[in-house]
């Protein structure tokens, strides 16, 4: 982990990495390579409601409206009357050949209908579980064992959002455009750099290296590649790990170098740069020395008010001093600061913490010493790290499954990729607004803390399914 934060020979502040690394590598086997087709696995997924059904919840009747037809002749009794005072719920069998999602959207226009949703099919484990297999060796669905950030007690629930995807007709992130403005992207294979074997080549769209100067982000340290496999990494597909909101677009923004660092003017053309291209999340892994202020930085300021003002919602990491207060970007209006917690619900040792947090993620290593908190326990040995497929042993062409990687940078993409599933569910509607999406993270998170620190969690761990499901806290309201 860089320890400290050097200022260039222009005064311009840099920016590192917020996650701490230990060379440690589990190498993957691309003989376990067997690729499948992305119409098989919507077809997986979309088996997880009744193809001929969808349940349905009425609003009751306003009063007036049903006394006055009665008074204008409507044959409507009093047991008429009191059912329609009351909201109701009804299944709805479909004749054959009509769509279940082209109906939904037809009954959740309606006015009355609160919700509309598919009749969900129970089974073992429950939610979507990718065949994906983990380490080299290991049988399909076992990357489970390794993602406890995704599936663990503590982790961000993502089956039970994919299968919320899936009943909705959704295949994950799919049609929304993550930026993840970091180290660059193991995106294609292009002269000395590979494309990562986890990561599909139409996941990508058109991005940009500002250090460089050209279109190529390639990745040359693996923060990066780390960073977009947690939100977008191949799922299903028989090999390695699972990308959250899988089927996202990622925009490949490099704006630091390979060392993890970069200069406020250069991500504020990042910033831009993914505005102006269409990109509806932008995931900031980074931090700033905790010195800078706003007016150290106000070519950055000035993108991240116009990426808010143009629709997009910033994402970035609260820092990793451990200290009660969060670094810039982070800390910069309407931007959402991510703290990150342990595998034992925990806030990490090294997170940054308090009322300026948004909320919380996983992001790995040890617990924090808070008194009266029933998930802390930093006397017992540190939870595991955060695992993804990314560059190991600093070649640009070597891919594994590394250990060493902790820190808020790991927590931010979770809370993007959950901002990404928002989007493409609905749930908020076509076009949400990120004061629409902040606040639906922040309702369905699942609080944590205890003995007085629970503010210090923001409002609490992302829950993708919670946030992700068709009706809840924060979800549109029908009329």
């Amino acid at each position: 982990m860089i320890q400290t934060t050097m200022r260039s020979r222009f005064g311009h502040p840099h920016i590192r990495l917020t996650a701490r690394r230990v060379p440690l590598a589990l190498a993957l086997s691309a003989a376990v390579l067997f690729a499948t087709s992305a119409a098989q696995a919507r077809a997986a997924t979309s088996a997880a409601y009744a193809p001929d059904e969808i349940v349905v919840r009425y609003a009751p009747a306003p009063a007036a409206r049903l006394a006055s037809a009665r008074a204008a002749g409507g044959e409507i009794t009093d047991a008429a009357m009191r059912a329609s005072a009351v909201a109701h719920t009804r299944l709805l069998r479909l004749p054959a050949g009509v769509s279940v999602a082209a109906t939904l959207r037809r009954l959740r226009r309606r006015r009355g209908v609160q919700w509309a949703v598919p009749d969900y099919l129970a089974h073992v484990a429950g939610g979507v579980v990718p065949n994906d297999e983990g380490a080299a060796g290991h049988a399909a669905g076992d990357w489970q064992e390794l993602q406890w950030n995704f599936v663990g007690q503590f982790g961000v629930n993502a089956p039970e959002a994919w299968a919320n995807l899936a009943a909705d007709g959704a295949t994950g992130g799919a049609g929304v455009t993550v930026a993840v403005l970091d180290t660059g992207v193991a995106y294609a294979n292009r002269g000395p750099f590979h494309r990562s074997p986890d990561l599909d080549p139409y996941t990508f769209v058109k991005g940009y290296d500002f250090i460089a100067k050209n279109p190529y982000a390639n990745d040359r340290n693996g923060h990066g590649t780390f960073v977009a496999s947690t939100i977008a990494e191949a799922t299903d597909n028989h090999y390695g790990l699972t990308g959250l909101a899988f089927g996202a677009h990622i925009m490949p923004v490099r704006v630091l170098n390979e060392a993890g660092e970069g200069e406020a003017s250069t991500i504020a053309e990042g910033v831009m740069f993914a505005v102006k291209h269409h990109a509806e999340v932008i995931n900031l892994s980074l931090e700033f020395a905790p010195g800078v202020s706003a007016n150290d930085i106000p070519e950055l300021m000035e993108a991240l008010s116009y990426a808010h003002r143009h629709g997009v919602l910033v994402v970035a990491a609260a820092g990793n001093e451990g200290e009660p207060r969060v670094d810039y970007p982070a800390l910069a209006p309407n931007v959402v600061a991510v703290g990150a917690t342990t595998e034992h619900g925990c806030l990490a040792d090294y997170s940054n913490y308090g009322p300026r947090v948004t909320l919380v993620a996983p992001g790995g290593g040890a617990d924090a010493s808070f008194l009266g908190d029933p998930n802390c326990h930093p006397e017992l040995p540190a939870g595991r790290d955060v695992y993804q497929v990314t560059l190991t042993g600093g070649s640009f062409t070597k891919f594994g499954i590394p250990s060493g990687y902790e820190g808020t940078s790991m927590a931010t993409p979770h809370v993007a990729a959950t901002a990404a599933l928002i989007i493409a569910s609905g749930v908020l509607g076509r076009h949400p607004t990120p004061e629409q999406i902040t606040a639906r993270l922040q309702a369905t998170a699942t609080k944590l803390g205890g003995g007085g620190d629970e503010s210090d969690y923001g409002a609490g761990l992302v829950n993708a399914a919670a946030a992700t499901a068709p009706a809840g806290p924060g979800a549109v309201p029908v009329p």
